[in-house]
């Protein structure tokens, strides 16, 4: 019998906290689709403000925020976006932007830290002189941090460097900051300092902070003013939306202190794992909260059947991919819970080679 869970499939499996469960009890509300909940204004106002945008736009989730904003920077459709061939939009959102936009993505390939080489993101721009035939490219789209890089983090100077290509074409610059704060305390960077170049930013309150529900996309008056139409269109219009705005503004006071907390959990474990024989961490990769573990050939064992072996240890993990596992630290996991993972992953591979009598 498992006497024990720990969970690190993600930061979004947070519970909410006694003190956000009264601020939600205790929300003042109103009908935002009509624009008049008072608590939804005054996390919009100071998430826009933190961001350092002129407006603020509450949504259900990141991949709704990254398709409105998408869909309001492209709204002819047959537009076309560059983004990584590993991003979050491109990969695991459903293709919504090509579904519900008529959008176009053009990826470039992502470096190991999340990154694209500039000279390709610019060759990846269409020449407007032969639009009989090319789309038209309208938008370029990075993640900080770059989630399937293992939580890499996007540096400032990078980031303006691809805001000034987009500008030299005419083009607007989206960021995906569904872990934007964990990039922000990792790199000791403010956070409106690493969107300055952007347009636009998605910004996640469910992931890293612990909210329960919900995404703020900010950017100009003008964009959030048409990003509020698309919301209705899309579904997102929630009437008294303050109830989870409040646990949001908890998340703040209470979790934003603690990214820097789970960075060095995440080292931690990627250290103890590194040492099991059988397996491989890039430590010098684990820059936040995410922690890719490499399972090595002659280990007998997939990623799926690893998953399934700890789940019974009470460890809860998720495959990323072809012998590679992935571990996302947050607010709730103690450093005894990193200890008592890495030692259900030792026993795992321990009993597996046992089975194979591989002593």
């Amino acid at each position: 019998m498992v006497m024990r869970t720990v969970d690190l499939r993600s930061d979004t499996v947070t519970k909410p906290t006694e003190a956000m469960r009264n601020a939600m009890a205790n929300a003042e509300v109103d009908d935002d689709v009509l624009g008049y909940d008072p608590t939804a204004q005054r996390l919009e106002a100071e998430i826009a403000r933190i961001m350092g945008k002129e407006a603020g736009l509450f949504v259900p989730s990141g991949t709704m925020g990254n398709l409105i904003s998408v869909l309001t920077h492209c709204q002819i459709r047959g537009s076309e976006i560059i983004l990584g061939d590993y991003s979050h939009i491109h990969i695991y959102e459903n293709g919504g932007i090509a579904t519900l936009g008529g959008v176009h993505p053009r990826t470039v390939k992502n470096n190991e830290d999340g990154t694209m080489d500039l000279d390709l993101i610019e060759a990846a721009i269409r020449d407007p002189s032969f639009e009989i035939c090319y789309p038209t490219t309208r938008l370029i789209c990075l993640e900080n941090s770059h989630a399937h890089s293992g939580g890499r983090c996007l540096s400032a100077e990078y980031t303006d460097k691809v805001g000034e290509l987009a500008k030299k074409y005419g083009l607007k610059l989206h960021i995906d900051g569904a872990r934007i704060f964990n990039a922000s305390v990792a790199l000791g960077v403010p956070v409106h300092r690493l969107v300055r170049a952007a347009d636009s930013v998605s910004v996640c309150l469910s992931k890293g902070l612990g909210a329960p529900v919900g995404s703020v996309v900010v950017g100009s008056k003008s964009f959030i003013a048409k990003a509020k139409i698309l919301r209705k269109t899309l579904g997102g219009g929630m009437r008294q939306v303050g109830v989870l705005c409040a646990a949001a503004f908890i998340a703040f006071q209470e979790n934003l202190v603690k990214l820097e907390g789970d960075h060095k959990k995440a080292k931690i474990l990627a250290e103890e794992l590194n040492k099991i024989k059988g397996l491989k961490v890039d430590i010098a990769a684990v820059e936040t909260n995410i922690v890719y573990c490499d399972i090595l050939k002659g280990s007998n064992i997939s990623e799926t059947e690893m998953c399934k072996i700890l789940e019974q240890h009470g460890l809860l993990i998720l495959p990323e991919g072809p012998q590679r596992i992935r571990f996302v630290i947050h607010h709730q996991i103690s450093e005894n819970d990193v200890h008592y993972a890495a030692s259900c992953v030792q026993r795992a591979l321990a009993g597996v080679a046992e089975e194979n009598g591989d002593k």
